[in-house]
């Protein structure tokens, strides 16, 4: 059998480069060396110009110093024992049931640090505190009775005001109540007018309803002020009801009504008026956990001290009307928050609220019993450092003097406007 043929190896095609093609490039005699493959340079005509005044731009820091006025604020703060260290952190534990091993009866312990908020939001609202002056403190309704009112029409005037309070903010209502009180015609002739049982039966419900108009759902006012006039005059003498049972019987009048009805008009506490604000703002401490104001008044009468059950409602609505706002609380002014009490605090305030606080500078001294409390504000200086970009002259030339802080700022304050003059300059010349 003859040999199989060997086929030649194959031939190495030379590789195409960049170099290789340069011969080719237009123009060109053929060279590739690095000399001729170089443009020459070109020459730009501002380079052509000779620059007598040669400049070189550098930033030159300036600072400004701001001087804040100093103020001393003083306070006089009576207290028992010194401040103690500040504790470390514990954890909050809400209201909950134990047992007690001895008789076996089931208990309610309180929150654990429930005391110690309830101290610090009563010294928020007492005298120079930060939720002092509240529209409850002046317009609240156990405030709105006429003073030269009989003790009848007084507890008959409180009762109207409770029950126009429902979804109506205390300035609102005291509006339609100073109406009722001046504006209610008299139900006889020679009789005064105003706001008593017997003007409201006489008055027609147009008339009633014209003057508490302002008043959140008045038209259903109205109508359950006309009903309870009726039920007082036939069932209760011409006064008002006596008892929680009555009260609440009343069209109109709910449990929270019926307990500050019973604490306004006739000085005897049997439960907590518990409106949004005790009920918000005790769910947001997590004293509980509750779904509604019933609820609430159910869980804080388990616990609480029977001598707080009347103050807590003054409490709690004019710190939620003042600082714990439903919208924009006020944390950073809040000693809850400041102090860590508070869970729901928002941290942003609490931190800037901090910072205020951090600059005052305390001293104490005794006096008569008296601990005598002067905070003064440091003064402090702002400074403001701006990085200004200034020409300087290069050689053989003088260099100009610094600029004061004064010039630099009023040079700095006109350079906008200076900017705006050139730009109007310029549409007006593209305009021409």
């Amino acid at each position: 059998m003859p040999p199989r043929p060997v086929a030649p190896p194959p031939q190495r095609v030379p590789r195409i480069t960049r170099s290789s093609l340069a011969r080719f490039r237009y123009g060109d005699d053929g060279s590739s060396t690095k000399e001729n493959s170089t443009p020459p340079p070109t020459t730009d005509i501002e380079d052509a110009i000779p620059d007598s005044t040669a400049t070189r731009k550098r930033k030159r820091t300036t600072t400004i110093l701001k001087t804040s006025p100093q103020r001393t604020v003083k306070k006089e703060i009576k207290e028992e024992a010194e401040a103690k260290a500040a504790a470390p952190k514990r954890q909050r534990k809400p209201a909950r049931k134990a047992v007690d091993a001895d008789t076996g009866e089931s208990t309610v312990e309180p929150p654990s640090d429930w005391q110690e908020i309830y101290d610090a939001v009563k010294a928020m609202r007492g005298p120079g505190g930060v939720a002092e002056n509240a529209a409850v403190d002046t317009m609240g309704c156990e405030r709105l009775a006429e003073n030269n009112a009989s003790p009848r029409d007084k507890r008959f005037q409180t009762l109207i005001a409770l029950m126009l309070s429902s979804q109506t903010k205390d300035t609102t209502n005291a509006v339609a109540m100073r109406r009722l009180q001046t504006e209610l015609p008299a139900h006889a002739p020679g009789a005064p007018k105003g706001l008593n049982l017997e003007n409201v039966l006489a008055a027609e419900p147009e008339q009633i309803n014209t003057l508490i108009w302002a008043v959140g759902f008045h038209n259903n006012k109205t109508k359950y002020i006309k009903q309870a006039a009726v039920i007082c005059r036939d069932q209760w003498g011409g006064d008002i009801p006596s008892t929680y049972e009555g009260l609440v019987a009343l069209p109109g009048v709910g449990p929270k009504m019926a307990h500050l009805c019973l604490s306004a008009a006739w000085d005897r506490t049997e439960g907590i008026g518990v409106d949004v604000h005790v009920h918000r703002i005790t769910n947001m401490w997590g004293w509980h956990a509750t779904k509604n104001p019933e609820e609430t008044r159910h869980a804080l009468q388990s616990w609480l001290p029977r001598d707080r059950w009347r103050e807590i409602n003054w409490l709690l609505v004019g710190f939620g009307q003042t600082v714990c706002l439903p919208v924009g609380r006020r944390c950073g002014e809040c000693d809850l928050g400041l102090r860590g009490l508070c869970r729901a605090a928002e941290r942003k305030k609490v931190l800037e609220g901090r910072k205020v606080r951090g600059s005052l500078k305390v001293e104490k001294r005794e006096e008569d019993g008296l601990v005598r409390v002067k905070e003064e504000i440091k003064e402090e200086e702002d400074v403001i450092e701006k990085n200004v970009v200034v020409n300087e002259e290069v050689e053989g030339v003088v260099k100009e003097e610094s600029d004061t802080p004064d010039k630099l700022k009023n040079e700095l304050e006109s350079a906008p406007q200076q900017r705006e003059a050139s730009s109007k300059r310029s549409r007006r010349s593209k305009k021409t």
